[in-house]
């Protein structure tokens, strides 16, 4: 099967998404230290919620890459589930930081800035190109 413009960009992103976000979450609970912004009671509550919504974040990046690369219809279902849960991530992230003066604090700021940044490109990318290809996407016929 054909992939469509820019489809192996899409692939590797959703790669790299998965990829970071074991990263992320192999660190914190293995090395909290070298990847908190904060080190506060409060920063650690909040930042210990996420888990899960990374976690469906993670799966649905998953889904999105195997029904991608597949040629099945479901994989506008799946990229769209994707860039809608890191766009609430995203949002949940930025506004805490915000809020809390994160982006300010040196390098863990700096690093937070980072990760809310490619949150942000990578929902939005993800969104874009998959609502531009939704009519050749969902005419697909899993190989």
């Amino acid at each position: 099967m054909t992939p469509l413009k820019n489809q192996r960009t899409i692939e590797a992103m959703l790669v790299i998404a998965i990829l970071l976000d074991i990263t992320y979450w192999t660190l914190w609970f293995a090395q909290r230290d070298w990847i908190a912004s904060e080190h506060s009671h409060a920063y650690y509550e909040f930042e210990n919620a996420f888990p899960l919504a990374d976690f469906w974040l993670g799966v649905a990046c998953l889904l999105a890459l195997v029904t991608l690369r597949t040629g099945r219809p479901s994989a506008l279902l799946w990229l769209l589930c994707s860039g809608s849960a890191g766009l609430y991530l995203f949002g949940m992230d930025f506004l805490y930081d915000v809020e809390n003066s994160i982006f300010a604090k040196g390098g863990g700021g700096a690093f937070e800035a980072v990760i809310v940044a490619l949150t942000l490109i990578f929902s939005v990318s993800l969104l874009r190109w998959s609502w531009g290809h939704r009519g050749e996407l969902l005419s697909r016929q899993a190989s």
